[in-house]
């Protein structure tokens, strides 16, 4: 083994090249587009494809279902012209479609409906009710689905509605808000598990049902539930129905109320106060409020609000021989950021958990639905229901194509007893990969709380101690330490490089659920590499200026008149790619942009309210959703954001006035 002298000898050397090979190639590093390319599909014009539904026919027919009430078939979906028909009109905002021995079944706001053309003349004609459930006609009240098992029973998800008075709280004010109802081929419901929010995507991966959440009250952050009967999965609205018959749960909001504080608080007007994040208070985790409530399911994956998703959608599991290394993963779309990210799922003691990635971005519009075509590209069904979205249009239905080269990526991680091991579609450059500066970790955790979302909490830099480079060079085991379990862990690969062209990561950052910590044996330090060219480097310096600081003359009394520098100005604004980086960081451009409306105000329209610097931080830090009225998603509080950096934020957008 080298000494560390030499290994920094040959480090240096490594540098200059790598220097002028970063040069030369380092910005040519491809990046996602580059692979993946997105293609409208044409439609007749004055067709509104707000799509709430995709599915195949057997005989490669695409049924496209909207939000607006139509379903549409689609001949041909891959061709430059593909032929529309609309097959069914005057339903109630589908947001799901499946397709089963001829028919076409679909959720509507109240009923779960069976389409059939039964005499072949190109259109339904019976609209079936295969089962229906009560609606208050609060405009929340959206059902998801269906999505069908192995045996053909159907599986329907719907969202909460929200109060009159506490307007912030969901409530579940009919049979079952906040459920998921099993609901036979024959038209029998029965409940299958509650606890949901806002549960916009069902999917069955390897056979098992999940699905996704979107951050809320009682709702962290975004994420991916493995489902089983009888689960609890965190929000107490749909516990108003445990007690009616055939319900799998006996948990009731009353005991649910004793572990979560609701905060249900009055004014001195004896009107209810909206609940909003306390810095610096005490609060359980849902993991900890686990250890009380048994029924209470965590998350398989948390999907970071703000940076993979704001509004996570369908989950889709990549089918076998399809975007070659990541068949079997998932795609998980978002409906804010107009992007697709992709999960690693594994499971550990019985339990799944896995790695978040981003995929692809850059839809025209919300990603709502996805599915894959005979052809093996994949349809992408949008739309912006008035919600905003990172994309320009306010619906769409386009196709992501891959070219079949393969991108340089984490093909997969999965967790270690010291750890993680992280598989790459490529080989990795040796000396960036034992090198430790070219990792980093760090983990954190939400609240669970009834304020709407939650700023990561209990956040933690995890040194690494040691890395271990796989013989065919695709895989590195890195020691980690201060793993904790049911933390998010943020892994950081920006300085690793591929072998051969020296090319960057396409997508550098994973995030890690670590529900469980696996058993195993343990890499010891001499298995591994503890080379860190960061450490070498600061230590070059440091003896760099203790030896210029022997070596320097006394100075004259002439030469040490003080010149004090000028103090930074607090309303300086700093350059635009000090900037970028700092909205990156913090999430900001996951709802905002500079000059047009997202799913947040731009910053322009910000700086024309004349906020001072100072208060503009306030309102990062405590959000007053009321101030913007026209905006449907309200902002969560930010109190992570650095005021030093929250400060530059500011002068950034008053300078746009």
């Amino acid at each position: 083994m080298k000494t560390s002298k030499t290994y920094f000898n040959t480090f240096l050397s490594f540098s200059c090249f790598a220097l002028v090979a970063f040069s030369a190639l380092g910005q040519e590093s491809p990046m996602e587009e580059d692979y993946f390319k997105i293609m409208k599909v044409s439609s007749p014009e004055g067709t509104l494809l707000e799509v709430g539904g995709l599915a195949f026919s057997d005989q490669g027919t695409l049924g496209v279902a909207t939000r607006r009430g139509d379903v549409f078939m689609v001949e041909n979906p891959s061709s430059p012209r593909p032929y529309f028909r609309k097959f069914a009109t005057g339903l109630h905002e589908i947001l799901g479609l499946t397709y089963k021995d001829g028919s076409w079944y679909c959720a509507q706001r109240g009923e779960l409906t069976k389409l059939t053309d039964t005499t072949q003349d190109g259109l339904a004609d019976t609209y079936e009710t295969i089962f229906s459930w009560p609606i208050s006609g609060h405009y929340h009240e959206y059902s998801f689905g269906p999505v069908m098992d192995q045996e053909g029973n159907f599986y329907v998800s719907g969202n909460v509605a929200f109060g009159n008075e506490e307007w912030w709280r969901g409530e579940s004010r009919v049979p079952y808000r906040g459920w998921v109802m099993k609901i036979s081929p024959d038209g029998k419901m029965e409940p299958f598990a509650t606890g949901m929010r806002s549960p916009a995507g069902l999917g069955m991966i390897d056979g098992k049902l999940f699905y996704t959440e979107n951050q809320g009250d009682y709702i962290g952050s975004g994420g991916l539930w493995h489902l089983e009967k009888g689960d609890f999965t965190g929000h107490p609205a749909g516990l108003a129905w445990t007690g009616v018959e055939g319900s799998p749960l006996q948990l009731t909001a009353a005991q649910f109320d004793v572990v979560v504080d609701p905060r249900k608080v009055k004014n001195e007007n004896g009107r209810y106060i909206k609940p909003e994040n306390i810095i610096d208070e005490e609060f359980v985790t849902m993991y900890q409020a686990k250890e009380k409530i048994k029924e209470l399911k965590l998350p398989a994956v948390w999907l970071p609000h703000g940076i993979h998703g704001i509004s996570n959608a369908e989950p889709l599991q990549i089918p076998k021989g399809h975007l070659g290394p990541f068949e079997g993963q998932i795609l998980v779309g978002d409906q804010g950021q107009s992007k697709i990210m992709r999960i690693m799922l594994e499971e550990v003691n019985g339990e799944y958990q896995g790695a978040s990635i981003d995929f692809r971005s850059g839809f025209q519009s919300g990603v709502l639905r996805m599915v894959f075509g005979p052809d093996q590209s994949l349809f992408v069904g949008e739309t912006n229901r008035g919600w905003g979205s990172a994309g320009e249009a306010n619906e769409g239905l386009q196709r992501m194509v891959w070219n079949n080269e393969l991108p340089f990526e984490m093909r997969n991680i999965k967790s270690m007893p010291d750890g993680f091991e992280i598989e790459f579609t490529k080989p990795v450059d040796p000396k960036s990969a034992e090198d430790l500066a070219s990792y980093a970790v760090q983990s954190f955790t939400y609240k669970y709380t009834p304020v709407y979302g939650s700023p990561p909490v209990n956040i933690l830099d995890n040194p690494i101690t040691g890395v271990k480079l796989s013989e065919d060079g695709k895989k590195v085991r890195i020691l980690v330490e201060n793993l904790r379990r049911y933390y998010i862990h943020k892994l950081s690969l920006d300085g690793l490089r591929e072998k051969l062209e020296f090319h960057s990561l396409v997508h550098p950052t994973a995030y890690y659920t670590l529900n469980n910590i696996p058993e195993g044996n343990k890499l010891t330090l001499a298995e591994v590499s503890q080379f860190n060219s960061a450490e070498e480097r600061k230590k070059q310096e440091e003896e760099a200026a203790k030896k210029a600081a022997a070596t320097k003359k006394p100075l004259t009394a002439s030469s040490t008149a003080v010149v004090k520098p000028e103090a930074p100005k607090g309303d300086e604004v700093p350059s635009l790619e000090v900037v970028n980086a700092l909205l990156a960081k913090n999430t900001c451009t996951a709802c905002h942009a500079a000059d047009k409306k997202q799913v947040g105000p731009s910053y322009t329209d910000i700086a024309k309210r004349r906020y001072t610097n100072e208060q503009i931080v306030e309102l990062i830090y405590y959000p007053k959703p009321e101030n913007w009225p026209d905006y449907a998603t309200p902002m969560p509080p930010m109190p992570q954001v650095p005021k030093e950096e929250a400060l530059k934020i500011a002068a950034y957008i008053n300078s746009l006035r």
